[in-house]
């Protein structure tokens, strides 16, 4: 089957909408780097798109058809609503997407000095190929949870006036015995430490007999900056990303490259999607944006735990009275959209892929009925029956779209929250948005891609 190039079919006025968008989208990348800048970012757009929060909403009385909530769970997992006509035990329409991406976390014990260089330990975070790491401009972002209660928030990199921070690499005059090994072991996890600084502290601030002196200056600075100690290291959460801003590519200004755009790429296009619908829709609404997935949606922010479920209770206590049975049928009643990216054909690594069942940039939205890898192991495989419901949404929208998979079926494979959503008995396809350098610091995506995701997840949100 072949699929149109979707650029073909744009007016002046797409392209102006489209441009637009993108802005728009490449601003929520900068502006959301880790999964708890996202859900800071998302929580600012639904409250100017009049959200307000669940539990405080609630506390005025039960949510009625129109109404717009959101909830968040422990800054890192968000879930928007619009209640619609029909009663919540009718099921929702659901679009999903994480927010979390691959990346390099501090340890809790991070900072060393080794001959006149301060370092951070480290250890990374999702499957990266840890050689692409090494040798670029990063910064640090997170959080510092302190003894006393306080918080303090941490942003190093991004500024230009910021210093960044490196993985070293070995260079190439000395590096024949690193050329033959494999290229996962070129660079060993363990070897991934951040340099952080190469100055001693002046001796006169030098407290007697104390070694280390560079550590020593980080400790001094950090403390000015931040008021930090070394021991709030334990109770922090800093995560290393790429330094830098979201860019066009191309000469024709075709493409986005940027850091974290699996999965943030669908999960800014279910939100803006969800936050464009003004009008009080028959069935409910619901954005779902998740951490963990990159590690297998595990922990209390994660799909596989109970919050979400949680917060539908809530919803339907609030709305019709306590019931377990009603809360499991608004979940098996709901229609789902796990939107996640698909691995966009490179023709430079053809052998990877299989031409005809491979997703393609710029040809619109990419649907998998199913993920898992090689005998479809750890996937949601989504029935017939949903599949030409879908198609109905999406030739009525006039959407660009395409189904594939992702590679051949014995290179490899991988999975999304879908499955996990499926257990409840409700209706889940796999969808998203065909990326390039998928898990490496820098991403490539189509913005007409982007474009047809928006005009795909309204479709669904109003005629699933």
């Amino acid at each position: 089957m072949e699929f149109k190039n979707a650029w073909e079919s744009y007016t002046a006025e797409d392209l102006t909408a489209l441009t637009a968008l993108n802005e728009e989208y490449k601003a929520f990348l900068d502006n959301g780097k880790t999964e708890r800048e996202c859900v800071i970012e998302a929580v600012a757009m639904a409250e100017k798109a009049g959200y307000r929060e669940l539990h405080a909403a609630l506390k005025k009385g039960a949510p009625k058809a129109g109404d717009k909530l959101y909830a968040v769970c422990m800054n890192k997992t968000l879930a928007l609503f619009q209640m619609g006509k029909e009663p919540l035990e009718n099921g929702m329409n659901i679009l999903g997407a994480h927010i979390d991406s691959p990346r390099v976390d501090v340890k809790q014990n991070p900072l060393y000095e080794n001959e006149g260089l301060a370092y951070l330990d480290t250890h990374y975070y999702g499957g990266i190929k840890k050689y692409q790491w090494v040798t670029q401009p990063l910064s640090i972002h997170g959080v510092v949870a302190k003894k006393d209660g306080k918080s303090v928030t941490v942003c190093i990199g991004e500024d230009p006036a910021d210093p960044v921070f490196v993985f070293t690499d070995l260079l190439i005059h000395l590096s024949g015995a690193q050329m033959d090994k494999k290229a996962a072991q070129v660079i060993p996890g363990e070897g991934l430490d951040l340099l952080v600084g190469n100055r001693p502290l002046e001796k006169s601030k030098l407290k007697k007999d104390q070694k280390d002196a560079v550590r020593a200056n980080v400790l001094a600075l950090l403390k000015e900056k931040y008021d930090l100690a070394e021991e709030d290291f334990v109770s922090a959460e800093l995560e290393i990303v790429p330094a830098g801003k979201a860019r066009d590519c191309g000469f024709d200004r075709s493409m986005v490259l940027a850091y974290g755009q699996d999965d943030r790429i669908c999960a800014f296009t279910s939100l803006y999607a969800m936050l464009q619908e003004n009008k009080t829709l028959r069935r409910t609404s619901c954005c779902l944006l998740v951490d963990k997935e990159e590690i297998g949606s595990v922990g209390a922010t994660g799909m596989q735990s109970f919050w979400f479920e949680n917060v539908v209770a809530e919803l339907i206590a609030a709305t019709r009275g306590e019931s377990f049975l009603a809360t499991r049928r608004a979940l098996a009643n709901s229609n789902m959209l796990s939107s996640d990216v698909s691995a966009g054909y490179d023709p430079l690594y053809a052998d990877a892929f299989e031409k005809r069942s491979a997703a393609f940039l710029s040809k619109g939205m990419s649907f998998n009925k199913f993920t898992g890898s090689r005998g479809k192991s750890g996937s949601n495989d989504a029935n017939a029956e949903y599949l030409g419901d879908i198609r109905r949404i999406m030739d009525g929208a006039k959407v660009a779209y395409q189904f594939a998979e992702l590679g051949k079926v014995d290179v490899g494979g991988g999975g999304t929250i879908a499955y996990i959503m499926a257990k409840y008995g409700m209706n889940v396809i796999d969808s998203g948005v065909a990326v390039l350098n998928m898990h490496a610091p820098y991403e490539l995506s189509s913005k007409a891609d982007v474009y047809e995701a928006v005009k795909g997840y309204r479709a669904f949100l109003k005629n699933a």
